[in-house]
């Protein structure tokens, strides 16, 4: 039968399968903060024996990219299969509220009797994610406790490889890594050239050599977990797919939507009784594009359970698969405390990045990077004027609003062709793709956060907000916007209009856009008629605005009490204007000071954003 989603989801043979024949067991094993960094993948340093066997032992994807760089988007993905951009979780941190309609996929596999069990990491994005995703999910969480015969899915996350490992330095590390042995240590002066966007210096080198082994204790972990099913005689009944949620935790990988940043391994070794058409036989390489979002679809998949309609992911293993992906998609928005809003498309040779705030530069301050080794070394070389010309690109101050790579010939992708006539065809084809791709799925992320979270609020969810009538209009005026200032003076007519729109996001992104061409005084007077505006985000990017150019006597007023607004999210957007006049908000300090106390809160999620930036104002003011 030809594939068809209907199809699938019809298919009279799965869903026989699901309800009366044996089942098998699936296993995962997921790691954090980690490429394709290992030798079944080519890489001469990693030494992970298990992971390689296991490789040897079934089928391994050297294209396999997550749809987000960082971790919670990453796992909104996959535990749902759908684009965060489409639900409105794109967001680090975002608790975005999971529409009622769509269930994590584990609950189909709960629904089908397997026994489901998280063993720890949730991390899904979401306020309200159901209770019932797991039978169990705690650090005691095991296939184990499930009923006899009762077939398992079963999670184990290993955190090893995360970033804060590769920070830490002398006993405190080899504390963190207490079973790799002497003689499997990393020399960081035997380490190949390092990748060339990193300064090739003895702390950048630490680093990696840090990295490398982590991935050799996390493969102790992952001896482990396959003991366990080997001594409980279920090797044969149970198939083990290994994967990591996103790039190595390192400046230009994690958080970047580059090849270094979403591209991660996939693993699947598939007992012969288990075996679809010869799929996943060992040793094999197969070299489509994978989505993490694929992930949860073909565990249901192999399990016989329908893949429900709403769902991006497909499956790409076991019965009746649908065809091979042409493109992979990604996204990135807030990044903990920083905002910026990139998208990108892969297909099989060629990366396109769109960033549709250019002016945003490549290295905003992010807290967290910022304590790396490697992102300090950068910052010192910098200063001095020492960085390398790969590695001092990433510290200019603004981005090209359009980046084109041939991943093939540039696999660190440093040489952008979205200048070159020669790639023109390749250019428009992946803009058109990934233009294609926002409209289809619904890309709300368009919206100021502020203005995501007011209007969730009403609808209940961020994902009604696509599926409003008015939608794909609404969409089409906030990406003209925001696109607008590429075209220079032309564009001025276009944003001086925005700034009337009944919708307060295109009113943002009109003053986003005067900010952006540096708006000359006749507009100073209806950028200040928005300080009565009814929506803080704007009064706030306004108030920005007109301080740049007019200074900030009328400014700072409005900027304060956008730092003391009740909503989350308004804080952070007020803090961020702050922080952008650097000495300029000294009459702001007194409520920065405050602000810096603030509590980290927002529906349980502990994070600490508005204070980060309000401490990093202060700073800028002395």
């Amino acid at each position: 039968m030809p594939f068809t989603r209907r199809g699938f989801l019809a298919a009279p043979a799965l869903l026989g399968l699901a309800q009366t024949a044996k089942r098998p067991n699936i296993l995962w094993l997921s790691t954090e903060d980690m490429g394709n960094e290992l030798a079944c993948f080519g890489d001469p340093h990693a030494i992970a024996p298990t992971i390689d066997s296991l490789a040897r032992e079934g089928v391994r994807y050297p294209h396999a990219h997550t749809v987000a760089g960082v971790c919670a988007p990453s796992r909104t993905g996959i535990i749902s299969a759908m684009y965060p951009s489409a639900l409105g979780a794109n967001h680090m941190r975002s608790a975005a509220l999971l529409p009622s309609s769509i269930k994590p996929f584990p609950m189909y596999l709960r629904e089908a009797g397997y026994y489901c069990s998280n063993n720890v990491k949730t991390d899904y994005n979401f306020a309200n994610t159901p209770k019932d995703v797991w039978d169990e999910s705690s650090n005691q969480a095991h296939w184990r406790n499930r009923r006899d015969g009762q077939p398992f899915f079963s999670v184990f996350n290993f955190t090893v490889t995360h970033e804060s490992s590769l920070v830490l330095r002398g006993e405190e590390f080899r504390k963190r890594t207490p079973d790799v042995h002497p003689e499997q240590r990393q020399d960081p002066a035997k380490l190949r050239t390092l990748p060339p966007y990193h300064p090739d210096s003895p702390e950048s080198r630490r680093d990696w050599a840090n990295y490398y082994e982590t991935i050799t204790q996390m493969d102790t972990l992952v001896a482990a977990r396959l003991k366990e099913i080997e001594d409980a005689s279920l090797a044969e009944d149970t198939i083990v797919m290994f994967w990591g949620d996103h790039g190595v935790g390192l400046p230009r990988a994690k958080r970047w939507l580059y090849e270094s940043g979403t591209r991660s391994p996939i693993i699947v070794r598939i007992p012969e009784k288990w075996r679809v058409r010869g799929q996943a036989r060992p040793g094999r390489v197969d070299r489509r594009l994978v989505s993490f979002m694929d992930l949860g679809p073909t565990v249901l998949n192999l399990a016989g359970v329908p893949v429900p309609q709403h769902m991006h992911g497909l499956p790409f293993l076991g019965p009746n698969l649908p065809p091979a992906r042409r493109f992979i998609h990604g996204a990135r928005d807030r990044m903990d405390e920083r905002y910026d809003l990139i998208r990108a498309v892969r297909d099989e040779r060629y990366r396109y990045v769109r960033n549709y705030m250019p002016h945003v530069p490549y290295y905003d301050h992010i807290r967290t990077a910022e304590q790396g080794p490697t992102m300090k070394e950068m910052r010192r070389l910098h200063a001095e004027g020492a960085l390398p010309p790969a590695a001092a690109r990433f510290m200019a101050r603004h981005k090209p609003p359009e980046e084109l790579y041939d991943v093939r010939a540039d696999v660190h992708e440093i040489r952008n062709l979205a200048n070159d006539p020669a790639h023109r065809k390749v250019l428009d084809r992946l803009r058109a793709e990934h233009e294609r791709w926002q409209k289809e799925t619904g890309d709300i992320m368009f919206l100021p956060e502020p203005l995501l979270a007011e209007e969730e609020q009403t609808l209940g969810s961020r994902r009604a907000i696509a599926e409003q009538p008015g939608w794909p209009a609404r969409f089409e005026k906030l990406r003209a916007l925001a696109v607008a200032p590429e075209r220079g003076a032309a564009a001025l007519a276009e944003l001086r209009a925005g700034l009337g729109e009944k919708d307060p996001a295109a009113r943002w992104w009109a003053v986003q856009g005067l900010m952006r061409l540096n708006a000359d005084a006749q507009d100073t007077p209806r950028l200040e008629a928005l300080f009565a505006d009814s929506s803080a985000v704007v009064r706030i990017v306004a108030a920005l605005a007109v301080a740049r150019r007019n200074g900030t006597d009328r400014a700072i007023p409005v900027l304060v009490a956008g730092l003391q607004h009740e909503e989350e999210w308004t804080r952070l957007a007020a803090a961020h204007a702050l922080e952008a006049l650097g000495r300029e908000a000294a009459p702001a300090k007194a409520a920065l000071e405050e602000a810096a106390k603030e509590p980290p809160r927002q529906r349980g999620y502990r994070f600490n954003y508005v204070s980060r930036v309000a401490e990093r104002a202060l700073s800028l003011i002395g």
